[in-house]
C-alpha cells in the first residue's frame, strides 16, 4: 500500500471537475475571444460562468475575476502590476510590508521590487508561526503602499488573522494582498467582507487542474498589466484564455465549497489521530500551532529528533508521497521552519503531512507505522 499524503503539494483533479472540462478539450474547442461565431460564443459563456463561480466562492463579484496561468502569476501580477501603478499615480507611498515566512512566490517579487526602489520590510512571526497584529501596526504609517500576508502557510498550515490585518490596513491607507492558494476552497474566505484588495488562488491546489489560478482585484485598485498582446481579461492579462482550466477551476471551487465544513471536520479528526499516533513515538516535536481553529485541517507538520533528514525521507518514499517542505523548495532547508527557530538539521529532518479528500484511516494508520519503522531504523 502506497498513501499519497502531499496534498498540499498538489491535489488530485476531482473527477467532476475532469467531466465538467472534458467538452472544451475536444468537441468545443474554440476560443472565448472569437465572438464572430456560435462555437466562440458558447466558449465565452463558460468562461463567465466559470468567472461567476470562482467570484462566488471567494465572497466577490465576477467584475474582480482575473485568470491566470496558477497563484504565482496572480502573486507577480499583484505585487509587481500594483507596485508599477504606484510610478505613474499620484500617490507617494511606495514601502511593502510582508512576512519571513511567505511563500516564496510572493517574497521573490517582493525582493525584486525591493531592488527597484521599493523598500520592503519582513516581519518576524511567533513560534506558532502567526503573525502578532501589534508588529504590523507598528511597520504601518502613511509611507506604506501594500502589505501582503498569505492567508495560511503552505508548510505548517498557520491561518493569519486576515481581520485584524485588514483593519490595520484600512486604518492606515495600506492595500492588502493575500495569497490564497492554501486556503481557497479549505477555509472560509469572503473577500469583500474582509477588506481585502487582492487575492491569489490556483486551482490544483484544491481539487482543479494545474496551470491555472486567478487574481481578485477590488475595483478601484490601480494594477498595471504584466502581460501585453490582445487585452484579455479586462486589460490585466493578455493571452487567450484557456477554456477548459476556467472550467476546471469554478468546477472545483464549487465543489470544494459544497463540502467544505464536513471535509475539514473529518480531515481534523484524521490529522488528530495522526498526531496522537505520533506523539506517542516520543522526541517528536509539532511545527506551528496545535491542531484547532489557527490551523488548516489538513494540515500537519512535524520534527523527528535524533535522525538524519534526508535518511528519514529516503525510508518514507517507500510508502508515503510526503514532503520536508515547500514543494518550490527544490530541497533546500524551509526559509518557514528557520523563521520558528528551527536548525537547519531540525528542518531537513521535518515531515508535512497535507491530507486530502480522499485520505482514509487506513492511510494514517501506514503513515504512523512508516515514521515508526524508519525511526527505529535510523536511531539503530
Amino acid at each position: 500500500m502506497f498513501a499519497y499524503l502531499d496534498h498540499q503539494a498538489s491535489t488530485p483533479c476531482d473527477p467532476a471537475v475532469l467531466a465538467a472540462m472534458a467538452p472544451w478539450w475536444s468537441t468545443h474547442p474554440a476560443n472565448a475571444s472569437s465572438r464572430g461565431h456560435r462555437p466562440g460564443l458558447e466558449a465565452a459563456a463558460a468562461v463567465e460562468r466559470a468567472r461567476d463561480r470562482v467570484a462566488a466562492a471567494l465572497g466577490a463579484t465576477p467584475d474582480w475575476v482575473v485568470f491566470t496561468s496558477g497563484a504565482t502569476e496572480a502573486n507577480n501580477l499583484a505585487l509587481k502590476g500594483l507596485a508599477e501603478a504606484a510610478l505613474s499615480g499620484s500617490s507617494p507611498r511606495r514601502r511593502l510590508v510582508s512576512l519571513v515566512s511567505e511563500h516564496r512566490a510572493v517574497l521573490d517579487p517582493l525582493r525584486y521590487l525591493e531592488r527597484h526602489g521599493f523598500p520592503l520590510t519582513l516581519l518576524t512571526v511567533q513560534g506558532d508561526g502567526r503573525l502578532d497584529p501589534a508588529d504590523l501596526a507598528r511597520a504601518l504609517n502613511d509611507d506604506v503602499l501594500l502589505v501582503s500576508v498569505m492567508a495560511a502557510n503552505n508548510e505548517i498550515g498557520v491561518v493569519q488573522p486576515l481581520e485584524a490585518v485588514a483593519d490595520l490596513c484600512r486604518t492606515h491607507g495600506a492595500l492588502l494582498h493575500v495569497d490564497a492558494a492554501q486556503a481557497a476552497g479549505h477555509i472560509p474566505l469572503a473577500m469583500d467582507a474582509l477588506g481585502i484588495d487582492l487575492l491569489s488562488l490556483s486551482g490544483h491546489k484544491c481539487g482543479g487542474p494545474k496551470g491555472v489560478g486567478a487574481l481578485l482585484v477590488r475595483p478601484g485598485v490601480p494594477l498595471a498589466a504584466q502581460l501585453h498582446g490582445g487585452g484579455q481579461e479586462g486589460g490585466r492579462r493578455a493571452g487567450s484564455v484557456a477554456v477548459p482550466l476556467v472550467v476546471g477551476l469554478g468546477e472545483a471551487l464549487a465543489l470544494a465549497g459544497a463540502d467544505q465544513a464536513e471535509r475539514a471536520q473529518r480531515l481534523a479528526a484524521l490529522r488528530d489521530q495522526l498526531w496522537g499516533g505520533l506523539q506517542a513515538l516520543g522526541n517528536i516535536a509539532l511545527n506551528g500551532p496545535p491542531p484547532g481553529p489557527t490551523r488548516l485541517a489538513h494540515n500537519l507538520n512535524i520534527t523527528v529528533h535524533g535522525v538524519d533528514g534526508a535518511a528519514l525521507h529516503r525510508r518514507l518514499r517507500r510508502q508515503l508521497a510526503v514532503s520536508s517542505g515547500s514543494a518550490c523548495s527544490e530541497g533546500s532547508p524551509s526559509h518557514v521552519l528557520a523563521a520558528l527557530g528551527r536548525s537547519r538539521a531540525e528542518a531537513a529532518a521535518s515531515i508535512r503531512f497535507g491530507l486530502g479528500r480522499a485520505s482514509t484511516a487506513a492511510e494514517i494508520e501506514l503513515a504512523l507505522a512508516a515514521v515508526s519503522a524508519a525511526m527505529r531504523e535510523l536511531r539503530g
